[in-house]
């Protein structure tokens, strides 16, 4: 909606009147002896540090989009059951919710909850919560995505021809995940950018590290220009340079280094470059990614317009990739231009119809579709539900899981935050007062996890995995579970189109589910028609 287009808590501006033009987002009145910073007078300072979250909140915080897209998970309604019950003996002291089996697969990954944490690079706010990240992952059983640039970005790394020979920041994310994973649910995840594909990154972790599966990115749903990240660095900012990434301002240009000196900026931009994919040379990529040791290999891409859905499904069709990952609109991790992620792409309801009309034609022609997950605001359940009911068709469903990074994000930083307040002391009162003082008490899976990992909780194990864990396992695994016995479905897969109804024609129009008014309408009337030979019941 334009009311926001001069006036965003991610870029740390505001108006000074409520009652803006609807179609500028002005105030009505501008007045020169204003001392609010509107986007129009932010950026007349500070120019394209405007453009992106708050500097000052870079890695403390993720950002997204507000805009209202009109067309949300929200505008589809759970048609809950009443009689019987699938995948369990319909029985009553069977068919309770905790029964439920929310475990799924994401190409040969067995997951023991359906949500998948998307690629989390070297933005700062991936790197200062990684323990929690990764080791909550592992013990969710779930995978665990190292995002874009991470050697590229870490200033120890090793290159030898331009070949990384050894990075200790992924060594180090891939061997934390592995503390604590049980080998056989979830996986870490190497995702591989342009720049990561030019410097061997994939070698690296295939050969050196023991990855088993390879990401390749093409984007993300939040923006399409390739990755940026903040660098508070001289020396860094020249690094960075001289690997090849664009940094702006030029850190080389002697002007540029007087002005950062002289504190006119504090903050270099380093960006990726995008890939430019061709059908027959990502297929060929993928046959070489195997053929050096990737036992999986999977695609992320961004909501870009529906021709390159129907390109991107082609070629994963053709090239067998394990899995797909599309990411919808309006989502953001670390530093998406915020411009790109309110009025660029597709947002996700609309992007996953497109995905599925393409993965039908596609199976009706006999073509291979890999498993997928759908990303893109997704922090629920009761989103996971709808997902992945609207997703099959009668043989299963498309989306196996969905991806998300933002909320992951929020439940280890919130739960690290809180952990670390109860060591000072200085917890709010009135949360001290419901949950208890100290993180044994206010997590509720503590006591769980300990029977599992006894002392190491909070400390090899930290809070801020804990607090992952809950929120993953916890939170969306029970809500999943209750929503699914209210269905009288008890397997994931069994969800489907025919549970859910459409709250808006435009809803209906988009999806192709029908509204309540129209759903069983044949139905409804044959159970009311005493004369009918069915057997009701």
């Amino acid at each position: 909606m334009s009311i926001y287009e001069n006036s965003r808590s991610t870029t740390g501006t505001t108006t000074k009147y409520r009652d803006v033009s609807p179609t500028s987002g002005m105030c009505p009145i501008c007045e020169k002896d204003c001392p609010i910073l509107c986007e129009i007078g932010k950026s007349a300072f500070r120019g394209r540090e405007v453009l992106y979250p708050k500097e000052e909140s870079f890695g403390k915080s993720t950002a997204g989009a507000n805009k209202d897209y009109g067309l949300t998970f929200g505008d589809l309604q759970i048609m809950v059951a009443l009689q019987g019950a699938e995948g369990i003996e319909a029985d009553s002291d069977k068919a309770v919710f905790p029964n439920a089996d929310i475990t799924s697969n994401a190409g040969g990954v067995p997951l023991q909850v359906p949500v998948i944490i998307a690629g989390l690079g070297s933005t700062a706010v991936a790197h200062s919560n990684w323990n929690g990240l990764a080791i909550g992952a592992a013990i969710s059983g779930t995978i665990m995505t190292v995002g874009e640039n991470v050697c590229g970005m870490d200033p120890k790394s090793v290159y030898d021809n331009g070949k990384v020979t050894h990075s200790e920041d992924l060594r180090y994310r891939v061997e934390t995940y592995r503390k604590f994973w049980d080998g056989v649910n979830g996986d870490i995840v190497v995702q591989t950018n342009v720049e990561d594909q030019r410097g061997g990154v994939d070698l690296y972790a295939i050969q050196e590290l023991g990855v088993n599966t390879i990401e390749r990115k093409w984007g993300q749903g939040a923006k399409a220009i390739g990755g940026e990240v903040r660098i508070f660095d001289l020396e860094k900012a020249l690094l960075l340079k001289s690997r090849g990434y664009v940094v702006l301002p030029d850190p080389e240009d002697p002007g540029v280094q007087a002005a950062f000196k002289d504190g006119l900026f504090d903050s270099f931009e380093r960006h990726s470059r995008v890939g430019m994919p061709e059908e027959i040379s990502f297929i060929e990529d993928i046959k070489w990614l195997r053929g050096q040791g990737a036992k999986r290999v999977f695609l992320k891409t961004g909501a870009y317009n529906p021709a390159a859905v129907a390109f991107t499904l082609r070629v994963a069709s053709e090239a067998k990739v394990d899995f797909l990952t599309f990411d919808g609109a309006g989502g953001g991790t670390g530093m998406s231009p915020v411009p790109m992620m309110h009025e660029c792409s597709t947002p996700t309801l609309y992007l996953a119809a497109q995905v599925l009309k393409g993965a039908q034609i596609l199976k009706a022609k006999g073509k291979y579709v890999p498993g997928m997950a759908i990303a893109g605001g997704i922090i629920d359940e009761t989103q996971i539900f709808k997902a992945v009911a609207m997703s099959n068709f009668g043989d299963g469903p498309y989306f196996k899981a969905v991806a998300t990074a933002r909320s992951p994000i929020t439940a280890a930083m919130k739960s690290d935050y809180f952990a670390r307040l109860a060591e000072a002391d200085d917890l709010p009162h009135k949360f001290a007062d419901l949950y208890g003082k100290k993180p044994e008490h206010f997590f509720i899976s503590y006591y769980e996890l300990k029977e599992k990992f006894g002392e190491a909780v909070g400390r090899e194990l930290p809070w801020s995995a804990v607090g992952l864990y809950t929120y993953f396992a916890n939170r969306i695994g029970t809500g999943l579970k209750q929503l699914m016995a209210g269905n009288r479905k008890f397997k994931l897969d069994l969800l489907s189109r025919n549970d859910l109804a459409s709250l808006t024609e435009r809803c209906e129009r988009v999806a192709g589910i029908p509204t309540i008014d129209k759903k069983d309408a044949e139905l409804f009337e044959a159970i009311l028609d005493y004369e009918a030979d069915a057997v009701i019941g």
